[in-house]
């Protein structure tokens, strides 16, 4: 996979997966995202060295993440985008965006898979849609899996 690193005034976007601060990940989607919460620190791990990472960073620090599950020639999945909270509002999740869909080696991929309950309108900008052909689609979904009580 190629790298990339974008610069926009002191924010950088990077695919560098050494630059990632993986304990922010972590707290981020085991507490603040809605979607993973109760994930564990390993499985928050596996799932980045298993995924092309996208990091938002303002200097140094990180303040946003997304990653992309892909065989890179035919399907792509899009999961765990954020942007903390306190740098919402300054269009780095467009930019961050802008910057997955023109990744190399993301080009001319037959499918994406996003699965959403907000920021809609963000993915729509990018040609994501709800599903055409709701029938045709079948999943395994175990939404207990992260709590700890079971």
């Amino acid at each position: 996979m190629e790298k990339m690193e974008a610069r926009n005034q002191e924010y950088v976007i990077s695919t560098s997966i050494d630059k990632l601060d993986r304990k922010l990940i972590y707290n981020f989607l085991c507490k603040d995202s809605g979607w993973s919460n109760g994930i564990s620190f390993e499985t928050v791990n596996k799932s980045i060295d298993n995924s092309l990472n996208f990091g938002v960073y303002m200097e140094s620090q990180q303040i946003g993440y997304a990653r992309v599950i892909s065989d890179f020639s035919t399907i792509a999945y899009l999961g765990d985008v954020f942007i903390l909270e306190e740098f919402r509002g300054l269009g780095l999740s467009k930019w961050l965006m802008d910057s997955i869909m023109s990744h190399k080696d993301l080009q001319n991929l037959r499918r994406w898979i996003l699965l959403t309950s907000t920021a809609e309108w963000l993915y729509e900008k990018y040609g994501f849609t709800k599903l055409p052909n709701p029938e045709i689609y079948m999943e395994k979904y175990n939404p207990n899996i992260y709590d700890l009580s079971n």
